[in-house]
Formats: structure tokens, C-alpha cells, sequence
């Protein structure tokens, strides 16, 4: 028997022993060729399944160097359902949902969640639940015949000891992906720009993460505008910038009497006249639109209004976007004092369709020490840079709309992240 054969099988010995069928990342149709080849090019690192000890060993074996290997593990690039998954449920595999063809509401990139790529697995490492394929990182060997499977091409090999990933794929530009899908990429750059080792780029409006380059800071993450980097290590409740706030507190009028006559969705009550029925016309109307796209369940409905858990909040904007009414706007995390009122009545207008909301008498502004208000269409606007948060305008309000949010102080996660790129900025206000 050759040196070849002998060192051959005793690679074999060594290598994981689950055949990808010729998937894997090897080349080779099974584990015995893969073998071979490495006893003969006396390449230790050939099978992608096998991590450093085992390369040590096979090195070992044939005599040679080991050489240093990065152990990696399989990544989905798509977080969402916009792909059609639903519609498509019932069809043989990915590939033939995918030759069906998409809706133009539907996401020409994303997951079909038909577990193509799981039937490829050997290594038990992935699953498909409701239409969602999970990785199971601890079980993935790296072998790669999950990525053959995919006709998207939307599994890619990461370091297994990666700790912020961009689950998302799509070529589309903002607005489509902001129609299809609440967990896309829009390609905005906020984390490219942010990324203080240049680990961060945006290829056909898709941010991808270079991980040669990648040191696992929350830069990216704290500046994602959609919040969709997974990030392993930080808590994204906390690293964040900005979070939601609405503009009402008086809206259960409104919403009581929409849901008499039927009326369940934003939408619809916002093309309605409001004033005509003895609503206001510029107040949350409570129907949930908001609550529908929230990823973090950070804001729900009491009371008729919606209102915004800031703790769960990561500021995404998707209630934001979702709100036809523009009663939701980003806010600074650590903020100014804000009036939650939207109302562009007249004094007198807004007495008879609200008791809870702002009348526009000026009070806060005539008495604030700093010029820190302004009357803006009958409604108070606080400057935070002016305001030295005296606590005046609260007390002269005669409905006690004004008060101080109260916030948790950065953690240092975030004071560090948001300083990397700052230079000499790192005082810079909000």
C-alpha cells in the first residue's frame, strides 16, 4: 500500500465522517476523496469542517506544518418574511419557488424558508420553524453544503466567534425595502460611516461586514437607523441615540368613537374628518398601526393612545413611518424636554375636543428664563442646547404636559462607541 493510501485512510480517521454529497466546501464527493487529496497535496486545511486541532492532527499525520485555520459557522443574510414565504409554503424547494417567481410586493433576495438548506445538512445544525431556518451555531461544523443548497445565495461562512451580523441580502433601494420589509438593510451608510475601522461597507445598498477587518465595536450597531445588526455582545435597548415619541396625550375620545363605527385601522380614520364629529384632527387615534410593525414590542396602546416604552425602544422609526398621521418622531435618547401635542387648532378649538392637551397660551414660553421655547403653530418647541431644565414651564402649565423625561444615563458602551468617529468631538451635543 502507497504512503498516499496509508496516510489517506488515516486522515479519514480524523476528518468528521458525514459526507455533504458533494456540497461541502472540500470539492470532493465524499469524505474518502477528500481524504486522498489531502494525503497527496499534503494540504492539512482542506476539509472546511475541521477546526484547528483537527488540522493540527492531520498535520500531524502527513508530516507537515499545521497551518492556522479560522473556525467558521454559517450565517442566514435575511431576518424577515418579505420573500414570499407565506404564498410560497406549499412548493417543492427554494429553487422551484424561486423559478415561480416573486410578487413586486415581495423581496427578490430573501429567505424563501422552504429548508433547502437544512435537508443539505449532515451536521443536524439547521432547522426550519414556521417557515424560519435557524442555525444552530453550536452544531455547525462549517462544512459549507448549506450554501450550495440556497438558489438566493444567502448563506455566507462567518467567524464562529463573529459577534455582529447584518441579516439581510436585498438590492433594493430605501423605499422599496422599507415597503417589503421591516428587518431589511436600506443602505442608508449610517454604519459604514460609523465603522472606525473601515470593517463596514455598503455593496448594491446592502450593508456587509468585513470581518478581517471587524474588532466586534457597537459603532455599527448604534448607528443603524433600522436597528438590524445583530449584535451578540451589547444590548441594543440601551445603545442607541434616539427613541420614539408621540406627539399626544388625549387621543381615547377619538379612538372610543372610531371604534363604534367600526373603524380599526389608522389609515382609514386619518382620511375621515375629524372635526366634523367633535375629534381633533391632529391626535393619535390609537387603531395600533404602530404596534403592528414594532420589532421590540416597545410601544402599545393605552388608553387610546399610543405610548412608547422607552426601555424596549432601540429607535428604529418604524412606528414612525407607519403612522399616517406623523404623531411619531424620533427623539433624542437623552432628551429635552418635549410637549406631547400635535394640535394646530385654535385655543378655543382645542378646549372643545380635548381635555388632556396643549391650548397653546404661551405660559412656558413667556416665563422661560432662557428663551429656551418657542411657539410653533400654537404648540410650545423646547431647545435642548438653551434649556437648563429650571423646571419652570412645568409649573406654569396649566395642564402639566410639560415634563422631564426621565431617561437612563449612557452606558459606557455607548459613550465609547459614539466617540470613535468623533475626533475632537467627543463632547458634541445632542
Amino acid at each position: 500500500m502507497s504512503n498516499v493510501l496509508k496516510h489517506g485512510m488515516r486522515v479519514l480517521a480524523l476528518l468528521p465522517g458525514v459526507d455533504c454529497g458533494g456540497s461541502g466546501g472540500c470539492g470532493f464527493a465524499t469524505c474518502e476523496a477528500c481524504a486522498n487529496a489531502i494525503a497527496e497535496t499534503g494540504n492539512p486545511a482542506l476539509c472546511p469542517a475541521c477546526g484547528g486541532e483537527k488540522v493540527k492532527a492531520i498535520a500531524d499525520v502527513l508530516g507537515v506544518e499545521p497551518v492556522a485555520v479560522e473556525e467558521k459557522v454559517a450565517l442566514i443574510r435575511c431576518a424577515g418574511d418579505a420573500a414570499g414565504k407565506e404564498r410560497m409554503a406549499g412548493m417543492e424547494s427554494c429553487q422551484a419557488a424561486k423559478e415561480a417567481g416573486f410578487l413586486y410586493s415581495e423581496c427578490q433576495w430573501g429567505c424563501i424558508g422552504l429548508g433547502s438548506c437544512v435537508k443539505n445538512c449532515e451536521f443536524g445544525a439547521m432547522t426550519a420553524e414556521a417557515g424560519k431556518v435557524i442555525i444552530h451555531k453550536e452544531k455547525c461544523a462549517g462544512c459549507m453544503a448549506c450554501t450550495a443548497a440556497c438558489p438566493q445565495n444567502l448563506i455566507s461562512m462567518v467567524p464562529k466567534d463573529a459577534t455582529s451580523f447584518i441579516p439581510c441580502s436585498s438590492k433594493a433601494y430605501e423605499a422599496m425595502t422599507l415597503e417589503t420589509c421591516g428587518h431589511g438593510c436600506i443602505g442608508c451608510g449610517e454604519c459604514e460611516r460609523a465603522c472606525p475601522q473601515d470593517a463596514v461597507h455598503i455593496i448594491d445598498n446592502c450593508a456587509v461586514i468585513d470581518y478581517e477587518k471587524c474588532v466586534g465595536c457597537v459603532a455599527c450597531a448604534v448607528k443603524c437607523k433600522k436597528k438590524i445588526i445583530v449584535d451578540e455582545i451589547h444590548d441594543l435597548t440601551k445603545v442607541k441615540e434616539e427613541i420614539a415619541f408621540v406627539k399626544c396625550v388625549g387621543g381615547a375620545k377619538a379612538n372610543k368613537k372610531l371604534q363604534a363605527l367600526g373603524i380599526e385601522d389608522c389609515g382609514k380614520a386619518a382620511d375621515l374628518h375629524m372635526g366634523a364629529m367633535g375629534l381633533c384632527e391632529y391626535g393619535c387615534i390609537g387603531m395600533g398601526n404602530c404596534t403592528k410593525v414594532c420589532r421590540y414590542d416597545a410601544i402599545t396602546v393605552e388608553n387610546g393612545v399610543a405610548a412608547v416604552d422607552i426601555d424596549k425602544c432601540v429607535g428604529c422609526g418604524d412606528c414612525s413611518r407607519a403612522c399616517p398621521r406623523d404623531m411619531i418622531v424620533m427623539a433624542p435618547y437623552r432628551g429635552v424636554k418635549r410637549v406631547p401635542c400635535n394640535s394646530r387648532n385654535p385655543q378655543e378649538e382645542r378646549l372643545k375636543v380635548c381635555e388632556t392637551g396643549c391650548i397653546g397660551c404661551g405660559d412656558c414660553a413667556d416665563n422661560c428664563p432662557e428663551n429656551a421655547i418657542e411657539m410653533v403653530a400654537g404648540n410650545p418647541v423646547i431647545d435642548g442646547e438653551k434649556c437648563e431644565n429650571c423646571g419652570i414651564c412645568s409649573y406654569v402649565c396649566s395642564r402639566e404636559l410639560i415634563a422631564e423625561r426621565i431617561v437612563p444615563e449612557y452606558n459606557y458602551l455607548q459613550i465609547n462607541a459614539l466617540k470613535l468617529n468623533c475626533g475632537n468631538k467627543a463632547e458634541r451635543k445632542w
